[in-house]
């Protein structure tokens, strides 16, 4: 199945249970309709909503990412049944716990921070990661030095294999500046 093809079931699903779902196309925001959780999301984001008739066409060929937009107690039975569904096919994973992003499943932080190792000259073992997302796991899995903030998911805990540093605020700079040059 193609990529435009599993966009559109992506889509399909979140109309089947009355979500709110956006997408991407030439750096604009996408949306069917002018929802309260678009003005969340595009609030946070700084962008501006683009309503669009129908979001399949709107979308063109390819978009880099969809996003669920809700609320926590909504996404987590979503973001299960959608990576049982999506398995193999699709990144499925949460940014902040409102928002579930679908990527292409070649598609993830891992690969960008393996891209700029490579375009750098940076050996893995010399990367840092840092991050609070469930989008976030596979490039802190894949880092030299993967480091989650307090209060993550744990499974981007357990990514950055326990390894772990304050929220904003509380001294999480100076911990990672420490565990960077111990």
């Amino acid at each position: 199945m193609g990529p435009h093809d599993l966009a559109v079931e992506v889509i399909t699903y979140a109309r089947e249970r009355d979500l709110h779902v956006q997408a991407y196309r030439d750096d604009l925001l996408i949306v069917e309709r002018d929802r309260p959780e678009a003005h969340v999301y595009a609030n946070h984001a700084g962008m501006a909503i683009n309503v669009v008739g129908d979001l399949d066409e709107a979308m063109g060929p390819t978009t880099p990412k969809l996003v669920i937009v809700s609320t926590a107690e909504k996404i987590e039975p979503v973001l299960a049944d959608a990576r049982r569904r999506w398995s193999g096919e699709l990144n499925v994973a949460t940014s902040v716990p409102e928002y579930l992003e679908f990527t292409s499943a070649n598609s993830d932080k891992a690969s960008a921070l393996a891209f700029l190792c490579e375009r750098l000259g940076i050996a893995r073992e010399q990367s840092v990661a840092v991050g609070d997302g469930r989008n976030d796991a596979s490039m802190i899995a894949w880092a030299g030095l993967g480091v989650a903030v307090e209060g993550s998911p744990a499974e981007v805990i357990a990514a950055a294999a326990s390894h772990t540093i304050p929220r904003p605020g509380h001294g999480g700079m100076k911990k990672l500046a420490d565990m960077v040059l111990a």
